[in-house]
């Protein structure tokens, strides 16, 4: 059996109406029904945002030029300074070995940390502002021992870090990250 085009319009109408009563139908009943809004103090200052999750990291390069880079929360400071146009030389590219979750668990993550210690930073909160600094977790063997091994001990400091494991959180807005001159890299 073949419709012909007017036929299949006539069709198309006819349950057109009825879709609309659907329709009609579904927003009475989602009007009727009860509506659970959240506590009036849960967004204290509006409703979250996408810019909640983005933190401004200043980067001070060998020479001394500074730059304000955004950072997403989650990501390694490798990433964001690579989204970033900053050259922090190649990745230390394992994922980390493990994950602290609280004071009693820590997570393995079965990653094999730091292979290389290319992308050495130092990290200092600006005036004691960065609160995020703490809450940084404290470096790995492996990351130590990949620092000792491509920098000398004078290159060294306790404020010293791979950026390949170091993750942003929400409080290190305001982080002010050193670049030391480049170790070699680029031979063959």
């Amino acid at each position: 059996m073949m419709l012909s085009a007017s036929s299949t319009l006539r069709i198309a109408r006819s349950a057109l109406p009825k879709a609309n009563r659907l329709v009609s139908i579904s927003k009475r009943t989602m009007a009727g029904s009860a509506v659970v809004n959240p506590p009036a103090n849960t967004y204290a200052s509006g409703p979250p945002s996408v810019f909640d999750k983005i933190v401004k990291i200043t980067i001070i390069d060998p020479s001394g030029a500074r730059r304000v880079i955004p950072a997403v929360v989650g990501q390694t400071l490798y990433q964001a300074c690579d989204i970033n146009g900053v050259d922090l030389g190649p990745s230390s590219c394992g994922p980390p070995q493990q994950k602290i979750r609280s004071d009693t668990w820590t997570e393995p993550l079965y990653g094999e940390g730091a292979t290389s210690g290319f992308d050495h930073v130092l990290l200092q909160a600006h005036g004691g502002a960065c609160k995020g600094l703490a809450l940084v977790e404290p470096p790995s063997s492996n990351e130590i021992k990949s620092l000792s091994q491509y920098w000398d001990e004078d290159e060294i400091f306790p404020e010293s870090r791979l950026a390949s494991q170091v993750e942003i959180n929400d409080k290190m807005d305001g982080l002010v990250v050193y670049v030391p001159d480049r170790i070699v890299d680029d031979i063959p």
